[in-house]
């Protein structure tokens, strides 16, 4: 194994073991730090940081943990992307652990008679399916960078399953949600329901079946996942699902060869300029990281900073707007689409797209020509320009950092709140329904093709200034993990709040829609009113845009990690202190 080189030197941490509701949202000092949105969570990744490990080794402690915790946001039958900095080497690396498509798929998976079936009974199917691509990742991650191996950093992962955890508010509110869809499965109506309705909070809930896939896989490795009894696991529930008495379902068709022939994708990361930062995100099949970076190029020409905030804020709308205009007509898996990249993140092209903003909003624009903006301007098809289905919003992130300076900005999902709904017999974890990431109809160049990765919205960020770690962020919310991002870097850079400010501030998020979502509370509010003079139109979401996690390093070598303060509970950030 290739770890990172571990610096001797006595480390002394303080890890508060606190209920959910205390849990702390920002945390300063001199040591490894982590921000999760599970106090559990963040308190495995501090107990490995504590036993000598990486940055890489917690922020697998921490993923495993999350998967108990947070079991309808992420977990082993998911997948991710990790963006990656490592100090010894002074560069940034990406793992592309999404799921991807069976070898069985093709452009017709939702279609019946012709027509796209309903995007309900499509996501709660064994045809929602992606080959799940997250432990594949945790592999990768600790093999090549990482100094610990799965027996250690899944230990704490495997205590609070074994031992349980008690249901907040926020779990209780997401598996009412869920209730109707997790009835149709017997397996996830006996873990998540009682009598066909969500536990309450307070309730004790231990995952025996979780603990024991942990176990497995931190005997038998990676292999024990993809080629094991939990694959036949996998492929059993996929193709025959685990229905309860009277629901019927969509199977899918996933082979034991789709599980053992899945790989991990070390990819180079995406790499743009802001205002004297070096912006590192992921690369596709992420369009996180090039949306972003292209929104940062048209705003750049912009004084933010000296400009009134709501004039500010309408700029930041316009520019994501322009941004994701050409993010659905271009972006999607390269190894099976020829997304113009360099066009699309060239500092000429993002002038010609910052013309097109005045001083009103816009309405739908259409997207750009990037080719002329590029060494290879041949054109191939144009794609449809249309948005073909909508996007769930459920997924986490997370970051930890370590005191050599290595740090992790991690995302990974099920897709939906609950996968697909189906928990593997035996194992205790959902299944992502990632397949319905695609679009159903085409031509588009994110429709389903055997072994393609659906297009992601994730964008975890690492920013450097003067070649070291400034700032890492991300967030979970499907497409709307892009414009947290992206305001929570303006909020930061440009406007200069603190980032617990920056991150707590009421979240706009404008998709190339006729109203931008906006959160509880928002519309009517005096902010609210200033934009809608520009021509601004919300649309009210029931629930939080986001949940975002970050770490600043900060001028005088301390860190300060953040965390929600506010959203979907509060999420818990910790800090080690340094001995001297």
């Amino acid at each position: 194994m290739n770890g990172i080189a571990l610096a001797s030197g006595l480390v002394l941490s303080i890890v508060i073991h606190l209920p959910a509701a205390l849990a702390a949202p920002v945390a300063s000092g001199s040591g490894g730090a982590v921000a999760t949105i599970s106090a559990q969570a963040s308190e495995s990744a501090m107990r490995i940081l504590n036993q000598g490990g990486n940055a890489v080794d917690a922020a697998v402690a921490a993923a495993a943990t999350l998967g108990v915790t947070d079991p309808f946001s992420c977990g082993i039958g998911g997948g991710g992307f990790m963006l990656i900095y490592l100090a010894k080497e002074g560069r940034v690396i990406t793992i592309d652990h999404r799921e991807t498509a069976p070898a069985s798929a093709s452009p017709a998976l939702f279609k019946s008679d012709g027509k796209a079936i309903d995007f309900d009974a499509a996501v709660a199917s064994g045809a929602a399916v992606g080959v799940p691509g997250t432990v594949r990742g945790w592999h990768e991650a600790l093999q090549r960078y990482g100094s610990m191996q799965f027996k250690q950093v899944l230990a704490p992962a495997i205590e609070v399953a074994t031992k349980g955890f008690k249901l907040n508010e926020n779990f209780f509110h997401l598996t009412s949600g869920n209730e109707r869809k997790f009835q149709q499965f017997a397996p996830t109506a006996a873990l998540y329901l009682k009598d066909g309705k969500a536990l309450p909070a307070g309730t004790l809930l231990k995952n025996p079946g979780m603990a024991r896939a942990y176990r497995e896989i931190a005997s038998g490795g990676v292999k024990a996942f993809y080629e094991g009894p939990i694959a036949r696991a996998i492929v059993e529930a996929v193709n025959q699902p685990p229905v309860a008495a009277g629901a019927s379902v969509r199977p899918g068709r996933m082979t034991l060869a789709d599980l053992a022939n899945y790989e991990a994708r070390i990819r180079r990361p995406l790499h743009s300029s802001y205002r004297g930062y070096e912006i590192y995100g992921m690369p596709l099949p992420s369009s996180g990281g090039a949306t972003v970076a292209e929104a940062l190029n048209i705003l750049e020409g912009f004084e933010l900073k000296t400009l009134p905030r709501e004039r500010a804020e309408h700029l930041y709308l316009e520019a994501s707007r322009l941004a994701f205009a050409d993010r659905d007509a271009y972006l999607a898996d390269p190894e099976y689409v020829d997304a113009p990249l360099p066009g699309l993140l060239s500092k000429d092209y993002a002038a010609q797209r910052r013309k097109l903003i005045g001083e009103r909003a816009a309405v739908k624009v259409a997207a750009g020509d990037p080719y002329p903006y590029q060494d290879d301007q041949s054109v191939p098809l144009r794609p449809n320009r249309e948005r073909l289905r909508r996007e769930s919003a459920h997924t986490t992130h997370l970051a930890v950092s370590d005191k050599d300076g290595n740090v992790v900005a991690y995302t990974f999902t099920l897709e939906d709140w609950g996968g697909s709904g189906i928990v593997v017999p035996g194992y205790g974890f959902l299944l992502n329904n990632e397949m319905t990431d695609f679009d159903f109809e085409g031509p588009h160049p994110n429709v389903p093709e055997a072994g393609k990765r659906p297009r992601s919205s994730m964008a975890p960020t690492i920013a450097l200034r003067n070649g070291k770690p400034a700032f890492t962020v991300g967030s979970p919310g499907g497409a709307t993990i892009i414009t947290t991002v992206l305001q929570s870097i303006v909020n930061y850079v440009d406007l200069g709040m603190p980032m617990d400010a920056a991150i707590d501030a009421p979240r706009i998020s404008e998709r190339n829609g006729e109203a931008s979502s906006v959160e509880p509370g928002f519309a009517g509010s005096a902010q609210a009113r200033a934009l809608e003079a520009r021509g601004h139109r919300w649309d009210p979401k029931a629930e939080e845009i986001g949940a975002a996690n970050a770490i600043v390093f900060n001028p005088d070598g301390t860190v300060t990690a953040v965390s929600e303060g506010k959203r979907h509970g509060v999420g818990t950030a910790l800090v080690q202190k340094r001995g001297h």
